[in-house]
């Protein structure tokens, strides 16, 4: 039909177009009724546009392919042909930083994922990975969209592979904010970090029925796949929270910690708390005693910026912590034993936690500060079955392949394997310093006089005299806080008030360091 031909009462000239055009985009604002707009928050849950609202700098988003409509016949889909297909893509910005996103609407298909449906997220992809900017993914659908078949589970493949290809180049954000299930959980999976909100958001290969079908299991879905269950016993989900609200807030804050990409360094930020702040109260917080457990979280406090940190898997594998600061304004990853949980040994899961957490801090130029009080590796028939040998080389794999400026700090004990594992200066620690505190030794004074001094506590006329006598005479030589030093396998012993200052130096002549790794396709690290 031409301009000529046309219908009575369509429009004819570019004014009349141009009304036409903002009727369907107030069509296509406004969502596919009151109805699923009602029935969205009757669940507790805010819309896909009000999601991005909340995401981005208010009127920063461009929305792209917003009158893209499927093709898919059959099943009725023929008559149904919503705008946006169920996922709006698009970019703006988070702090004046250009960021992209995708929001599955699940007021339309309930969210399904089809051909074209995955095609926009596909094209929004390749742009995020162009650009060198964040994608930001808020899930909200039911998996793929049955009444288009294999061309559906063709669009989840084509999510993974660019997953991957942006792994390490872009910064990747999933925030679950409604169901994913089966296939569609793997791109969750393959990205940075995974944030959830209670009640609301799960996550599950099979669901409840098939579970119950398949084992005789009863169980609920977030019983199954819940927030709580994936951030504190599948490690799944690194943060979860009790609203979208707070849970997109804490995304922009994420964001504000990030590069844009692997090319660029993290943001620095002005500074008010003085890099020379002396910190009398660590001298306090750490018992010389190494029987005696410390919250390591204050540690942390007292010596970043402000005592502001954003802790990763905060409720996972809690023997160990993984966050986010800032020393004097610059972006630091931070690893630390935490002698309140199982004393702070290294087991499976604190080996997989900060083996990722160090390959993220890599991977976007993130400077890694490691604070040791690490007895040895978790022992056991359940851990060592468990592969406790793998995963925590893991580990090992992480520090030794990291080129960012690395330090390490020794506040007490610096055990075995474990001392090794956590970026000592002999796998490539950039500075190693230490407390006065420090014991650093292949294993405890007690443990150690049983081995070296077996036959002479046995033959003893008072076998417990003789040990401790025994122990005193190993910990006079081999763990006195300088016998590391003497040695060279500690650049300093300091004073525990100055440590932020001493970070904060040492960061500073690092900022420029480079590494060159040998010419290869990729690593094989352990899995």
């Amino acid at each position: 039909m031409t301009v000529l031909d046309e219908a009575p009462g369509e429009p004819t000239d570019a004014r009349g177009r141009t009304a036409e055009l903002h009727g369907i985009r107030a069509q296509v604002l406004a969502g596919p009724s009151e109805k699923a707009t009602a029935a969205q928050h009757a669940k507790g849950k805010l819309t896909a546009r009000e999601r991005i609202e909340l995401l981005l700098d208010p009127g920063s988003f461009r929305e792209v392919e917003q009158l893209r409509r499927h093709r898919a016949t059959g099943f009725g889909l023929e008559t149904k042909k919503p705008y946006t297909d169920g996922v709006i893509t698009g970019w703006g910005t988070v702090e004046g930083r250009t960021v992209f996103v995708y929001a599955h609407d699940f007021r339309i298909f309930g969210g399904a994922l089809g051909e074209a449906h995955a095609t926009k997220i596909h094209k929004i992809m390749d742009m995020a990975i162009a650009a060198g900017a964040p994608l930001v993914s808020l899930n909200d659908g039911a998996g793929a969209r049955i009444q288009e078949g294999v061309s559906a589970l063709a669009g989840y493949g084509g999510i993974f592979q660019r997953n991957t290809k942006a792994s390490g180049v872009i910064p990747q954000i999933s925030v679950m904010l409604g169901p994913c299930a089966g296939g569609a959980a793997y791109s969750p999976a393959l990205t940075d970090f995974v944030f959830m909100v209670r009640e609301t958001s799960q996550m599950f290969i099979t669901g409840p029925d098939v579970v119950k079908a398949v084992t005789g299991e009863e169980i609920t879905q977030n019983g199954l796949g819940g927030a709580d269950v994936h951030a504190e016993t599948s490690g799944v989900c690194h943060f979860a929270y009790d609203d979208e609200e707070t849970c997109l807030a804490e995304v922009r804050y994420l964001l504000s910690l990030l590069p844009q990409n692997n090319r660029e360094n993290p943001p620095r930020v002005e500074c008010a708390d003085p890099v020379d702040r002396r910190s009398e109260v660590l001298l306090d917080l750490v018992p010389a005693d190494g029987n005696r457990p410390y919250d390591m979280a204050k540690v942390i406090e007292e010596i970043v910026d402000d005592g502001e940190y954003l802790e990763v898997h905060e409720r996972w594998a809690r023997n160990i912590i993984c966050a986010l600061a800032r020393l004097d304004g610059r972006v630091v990853g931070i690893v630390a034993n935490q002698p309140q949980a199982l004393a702070g040994v290294l087991d499976i899961e604190a080996s997989e936690k900060a083996a990722r957490f160090v390959q993220m801090c890599d991977a976007f130029n993130i400077p890694i500060v490691t604070f040791l009080d690490v007895p040895g590796f978790l022992p056991g028939v359940d851990q060592e079955h468990g592969g406790i040998i793998r995963h925590g080389a893991k580990l090992l794999y992480a520090y030794c392949n990291a080129t960012v400026p690395r330090i390490s700090l020794i506040l007490r004990k610096a055990y075995g394997g474990a001392y090794i594992v956590m970026d000592s200066q002999s796998i490539g620690a950039d500075l190693t310093y230490a407390w006065p505190t420090n014991e650093i030794a292949v294993m405890g004074a007690e443990g150690a006089a049983n081995v070296i001094f077996r036959r002479q506590i046995a033959e003893a006329e008072d076998p417990e005299a003789t040990r401790a006598r025994m122990v005193k005479e190993y910990k006079t030589e081999l763990m006195h806080p300088y016998y590391a030093a003497e040695r060279g396998l500690v650049d300093d012993v300091i004073d525990p008030a100055e440590t932020r200052e001493v970070l904060i130096r040492s960061l500073a002549m690092l900022q420029t360091k480079h590494a060159d790794l040998p010419s290869r396709k990729h690593g094989n690290p352990p899995q």
